[in-house]
């Protein structure tokens, strides 16, 4: 009886894995085609294997720079959300005032706000300061989805660690910038590691507010593969190429707090 059990959950889980790699596969392939190939034909493999899609991708400067502006965007945006969630967190972890469970709320109905809402107030205050098409204009933009986020997240990893420890610490003579870097921050790094991963997760696929804000000099990559139709037709190729490298960098992330990850799933908050 338990052996068809675990012989059921295998045969599901190998149908999920298939289900939800397929869309992943059959984008690096077609990434690995010619355009006459992949309109010509149905292949699973590619028939005439060529490297060109990413060498146009990686050498030219209209592709490759939106690249690097969204992970400039998207690193400033992760550190300046943690920085600024770790001490409201900890406010909402550890103390009570007027007003901290609807401030708490109002938190989160912004992540549950369309990003649309808010493009026309973004659009006429950073067209009025000067900050549009630049990088810190993007990054300021996504705080106010990424902020929230990493707070709700942080202060549940707080929230399991005893107020004992504060009080020690304080009684010991420490200070709280340096109780909170040197002994509570280490306390909590797997929260902080799973904060970073939804902060940078999030800003990384954003595109309305990533494409408006930006023309030229801080163009995304989400917004520059939106430009492969041409008069010959749309370029799916390179845009299979571009599309297999954006899972690069998450996957990068996802690799180095994979295991903060898996103990948020653990601890109930993610």
């Amino acid at each position: 009886m338990h052996e068809n059990r675990f012989h059921k959950r295998s045969i599901f889980l190998i149908v999920y894995l298939i289900f939800a790699l397929l869309p992943i596969y059959w984008m690096v392939n077609m990434s690995f085609k010619t355009n006459e190939d992949i309109l010509s034909s149905f292949s699973i493999l590619p028939q005439h294997f060529t490297w060109a899609n990413y060498k146009t991708i990686l050498t030219e400067e209209s592709w490759y720079s939106g690249y690097i502006n969204s992970m400039i965007y998207v690193a400033m945006n992760t550190v300046i959300s943690v920085t600024v969630a770790l001490p409201a967190a900890y406010a909402f972890s550890r103390y009570r005032f007027l007003g901290d469970k609807h401030v708490f709320f109002w938190l989160l109905t912004n992540r549950m706000t369309p990003p649309a809402v808010f493009l026309l107030p973004f659009f006429q205050l950073y067209t009025t300061v000067g900050l549009m098409d630049t990088h810190i204009a993007v990054a300021l933009a996504h705080l106010l989805f990424n902020v929230p986020l990493a707070v709700w997240i942080l202060e549940g990893f707080m929230g399991g660690i005893p107020r004992e420890i504060d009080e020690t610490a304080y009684i010991d003579g420490y200070s709280f910038p340096r109780f909170f870097i040197t002994i509570f921050l280490p306390l909590i790094k797997a929260g902080v590691g799973v904060a970073a991963f939804f902060c940078f997760m999030f800003s990384w696929v954003e595109l309305l507010l990533a494409r408006t804000l930006t023309s030229v000099n801080a163009k995304p990559i989400v917004a520059i593969m939106t430009r492969t139709v041409s008069a010959s037709g749309m370029d799916w190729a390179t845009l299979a190429a571009a599309g297999a490298l954006t899972i690069v960098p998450g996957a990068i992330v996802i690799w180095f707090v994979r295991h903060y990850i898996a103990k948020g799933f653990a601890m109930g908050r993610v």
